[in-house]
């Protein structure tokens, strides 16, 4: 399943040119054209899927199996010291494209790469209430 309009559908068809550093049956794994850092890489279903509440489990279990290697690859090759693994679901946290992938970037100290997440704090009983309804939503 693709997408003709998705950027990394066409990467995945080999439409678009890309610098693939890992495939296997279900992922592929490339640098990004506009790094964070030397060595950034994004991971990605070869499948279609929006995001990570859209993609199989089987899918998301070969992408994860499939992190550790690219990631220690890309240290290596990097002489990196630790690595970022995350990804965004929506535009509202920051997903440009809505093909789910993982970003791998490699760190180093005093690499200028910067997250300010501001941090908040609960109300007495907010997370407990808060926690009640997320268990619901699971049922």
């Amino acid at each position: 399943m693709s997408d003709p309009s998705c950027i990394f559908c066409k990467i995945v068809a080999g439409q678009i040119p890309s610098e693939r550093v890992y495939e296997d049956a279900q992922a592929v794994a490339f640098l990004d054209i506009h790094p964070i850092a030397p060595g950034h890489t994004l991971l990605v279903p070869k499948a279609h899927f929006a995001n990570l509440l859209e993609t199989p489990q089987e899918v998301l279990a070969a992408l994860v199996a499939a992190a550790p290697r690219v990631a220690g690859a890309v240290m290596r090759a990097t002489g990196a010291e630790g690595f970022n693994f995350f990804q965004f679901n929506g535009a509202c946290s920051g997903q440009e494209i809505m093909h789910l992938h993982f970003h791998i970037i490699p760190r180093r100290p005093g690499d200028g790469v910067s997250y300010q997440w501001r941090q908040g704090a609960y109300r007495e009983g907010e997370m407990r209430a808060l926690g009640a309804k997320v268990r619901q939503a699971m049922e």
